[in-house]
């Protein structure tokens, strides 16, 4: 850390340590106090400006990048330290039985084509596929395919090493954690969420299941109604609203229904479904429109009746208005 102007200054950390006394009277006001914390601040934030301004800077769109040096106080950690491991079955097994991992070299030669093949992979060693002759066994039966057996049982293999690596990942993220595993294969591995809240997800009830179900089956062009269903599947609830419409041939009740229907499209059209037979309120409006109206002819038709001329108005040469 750099000692400067009476502080500690640590540009990796971005960190400034004041190591002056704080010299403050106990008969300081509270806000007398305050506006001495806010000034050594202050100068402490002014000292770390300058350490920041004298770095070499590197020109951005952002503006100006600096790279800042390494720390030098180490900080306590913040997270608590990962938990080791847990061993592998096979780990258990090779240190019970003392087997010790030795490297070995990823070619070796292959006395059949006598050449230096790869161990494992493409064209390795004692590859399967360049033997074309299998040599039939006393427990073979007769007529079975020997190229097929030996695809089969790799299969097989292959199964079973994919289900011991996964009973490994669910043993290390139990004892060890969710950190134990990379983040990739967490959700293979367990239930548990790979961000987010903690709680682990409840389990769904029967009638969320249904519901989902219904909607997945419905999700299909013919809204699932073409569908093939299951043994034992039941029919899928409409969720939505059911339009109802009049049967095209006619039947029992048909005559009242469109007799019903042609009734409430009059009322809404003719207003026949309101309460008062008369608007007073419009009448009386209806009826003083009509005295004004008449009043002010007979007063056009009286002696005082003012003739109405056009005025002519010269709003440039040749051009004329009227009034």
């Amino acid at each position: 850390m750099d000692d400067q102007e009476g502080f500690l200054v640590d540009l990796g950390n971005l960190l400034v340590v004041d190591k002056r006394k704080a010299g403050l009277s106990p008969s300081l006001s509270k806000e007398e106090v305050t506006r001495e914390c806010l000034a050594r601040g202050e100068q402490a934030l002014q000292v770390l400006a300058e350490k920041l301004f004298s770095i070499p800077s590197t020109p951005d769109k952002a503006g100006p990048i600096v790279q800042l040096p390494a720390p030098t106080l180490q900080l306590p950690r913040e997270k608590p330290l990962p938990k080791p491991r847990p061993p592998t079955k096979w780990e258990i097994f090779a240190q019970r039985k003392g087997i010790k991992k030795r490297k070995r070299s990823k070619l070796e030669f292959d006395e059949q084509n006598q050449e230096w093949r790869r161990r494992y992979g493409y064209k390795r060693v004692r590859d399967e596929k360049d033997i074309p002759i299998i040599d039939a066994k006393p427990s073979d039966e007769i007529g079975t395919d020997p190229f097929a057996n030996r695809s089969a049982q790799k299969k097989s293999r292959v199964a079973k090493e994919a289900k011991n690596q996964l009973e490994n990942l669910k043993r290390a993220a139990k004892f060890g954690g969710k950190g134990a595993l990379p983040s990739t294969i967490q959700l293979a591995a367990t239930s548990l969420p790979i961000t987010g809240t903690k709680e682990t997800p409840r389990r769904i009830n029967k009638k969320e299941i249904g519901f989902a179900a219904g909607l997945a089956s419905s999700s299909t062009a013919s809204g699932g109604k073409f569908d093939r269903k299951l043994e034992g599947e039941k029919q899928a609830k409409h969720v939505g609203k059911h339009r109802k419409f009049l049967p095209v041939v006619e039947g029992s009740g048909i005559g009242h229904q469109e007799l019903q229907q042609s009734q409430r499209v009059l009322n809404k059209v003719l207003g026949a479904s309101s309460n008062d037979i008369l608007d007073i309120n419009k009448a009386v409006n209806v009826l003083n429109v009509q005295d004004e109206k008449r009043a002010h002819k007979a007063k056009g038709d009286g002696k005082g009746k003012r003739k109405w001329t056009s005025k002519k108005r010269s709003i440039g040469k040749n051009k004329f208005r009227t009034k």
